[in-house]
């Protein structure tokens, strides 16, 4: 056979050894896709969602809370590019990178959605037939800092919603809004340092990613960095983690402190959003006064719900804390943002922990 005759073999066997790869782009600021599938990063085929080959399909220790949405995490690096290791702060990924955070929910035998599915976190088991895939979120790395954009799905593919959107839905029978954030409201969670005013970040963290991948066999760090897309790792021992706030073979303290770290603490640290309340609850702090403990509120107003304090010990129904979680009023709930119904299982986690706090204020 003549070399002529065999290019077509030979430009095969190379699609099939790259396994054809999607260029993932990197559009400016004002020429974003309005379409999802035009990132090549996450897109319908058939009844299947499918995701990028070199994109890095992750979990975290504990959620955030979003209506009891499933979550589909995928984290795609430029080739040759690698994330820098930091203990406590989300890592320094390079211009290029892009975040998808994928919410979905599981469909009942008679077709309803329901709201404690549980999920392999194998991003084959996704699909459009026994799950109702609502939005996507990207998180675009560019020269000038982070970008935030919400796609919302409507059939074969996601389109673009700068502005949100609230979609009427229903979980066992409960209707409620879902909200999908406009891309302005993203920033009520990733703006975590209140004077820098830069998006970042937050699930990517050490003590977050710190715990074996979704398939269950190798740790996520290690696996970065073993792919060359993380520099600066120092042995596992040495790397912060955090629990999973479901776990109760896990002390209630710890389990707490996840839980609010994970839900609150992107507002509430000594730079974020909230740091004028003087409530500190990410995973840096360490005083048991700026964590709530008979702290009074600085202004809170309503939010106080006639309550004195943010958390009384062994008084959860005294707790403004505890109050605001409890409630779906959208004037005082906390979250402000991403959330309409109660997270019943965060909060009983949080009534016991306060019930179980010693003193008194």
């Amino acid at each position: 056979m003549s070399v002529s005759a065999w290019r077509p073999f030979t430009l095969l066997l190379v699609c099939f050894l790259s396994a054809c790869a999607k260029e993932v782009p990197l559009p400016s600021a004002e020429t974003y896709p309005a379409q999802l599938s035009a990132w090549n990063l996450v897109w319908r085929e058939g009844e299947s969602l499918k995701v990028h080959q070199s994109a890095f399909v992750y979990d975290v220790n504990t959620p955030l809370f979003s209506d009891y949405a499933l979550k589909l995490r995928t984290l795609f690096l430029p080739g040759g590019e690698a994330a820098a290791y930091h203990d406590t702060e989300a890592f320094d990924f390079p211009v290029g990178t892009v975040i998808t955070k994928t919410f979905f929910y599981e469909r009942g035998a008679d077709g309803s959605l329901t709201r404690n599915a549980t999920w392999s976190g194998d991003a084959s088991a996704v699909n459009f037939t026994t799950h109702q895939i609502v939005e996507t979120r990207l998180l675009i790395r560019q020269a000038h800092g982070w970008d935030a954009l919400p796609y919302v799905w409507n059939g074969n593919d996601a389109e673009l919603a700068i502005t949100g959107k609230l979609i009427k839905t229903a979980l066992d029978g409960d209707e409620f809004a879902y909200l999908v954030p406009s891309r302005n409201e993203c920033a009520g969670c990733h703006v975590t340092n209140h004077t820098a005013k830069a998006l970042l970040p937050i699930g990517l963290k050490a003590r977050h990613l710190n715990r074996l991948e979704p398939a269950g066999t190798h740790n996520q760090l290690a696996l970065l960095d073993q792919r060359g897309a993380l520099t600066g790792l120092p042995e596992l021992d040495d790397v912060p983690t955090a629990v999973n706030f479901a776990d109760t073979n896990q002390p209630v303290v710890a389990r707490a402190r996840t839980y609010l770290d994970a839900n609150c603490g992107h507002c509430h640290n000594a730079q974020g959003a909230a740091d004028t309340s003087g409530l500190l609850l990410d995973a840096l702090a360490t005083d048991e006064r700026q964590m709530g403990q008979c702290k009074a509120p600085i202004a809170a107003g309503r939010g106080t719900g006639g309550r004195l304090f943010s958390v009384v010990p062994g008084q959860p129904d005294a707790s403004i804390l505890l109050w605001r979680m409890e409630t779906d009023d959208p004037a005082t709930r906390m979250p402000e943002v991403g959330r309409s119904l109660v997270h019943a299982e965060g909060a009983a986690l949080i009534r016991e922990w306060i019930d179980g706090l010693p003193g008194e204020c």
